[in-house]
């Protein structure tokens, strides 16, 4: 069978701005691009997200994208875990007022 009447595709070279361990986390960062009008491919294992393993290589996606756009998000998601709080990092409590403290309060 020959390709001839049929239209032309141009193939679109897709290149990979992230890896990450997780079709979640991937599914977040496809949808931030996306937003930014960037088309999105994930390129993952099909067994992995079956059988729900994330080991060996299993559980990691590839978060695609054209070239033409590959700086724009790579840019788009760099922003993103500048912006995000380190893993173990929590925002500091405030301090209790001292006269929230009981030996502060006035017997009845």
């Amino acid at each position: 069978m020959t390709d001839e009447g049929r239209p032309q595709r141009d193939e679109v070279e897709l290149v990979s701005v992230l890896s990450c361990q997780g079709i979640d986390l991937a599914q977040i960062y496809k949808s931030k691009l996306e937003a930014a009008g960037i088309p999105v491919l994930l390129r993952y294992e099909a067994a992995g997200l079956v059988f729900g393993i994330t080991i060996d290589g299993l559980g990691e996606v590839k978060v695609m994208v054209p070239a033409e756009f590959a700086a724009e998000a790579e840019d788009l998601l760099c922003e993103e875990e500048a912006a995000a709080p380190g893993e173990g990092e929590e925002e500091p409590l405030d301090e209790p007022d001292e006269s929230d403290s009981p030996s502060a309060l006035s017997p009845v």
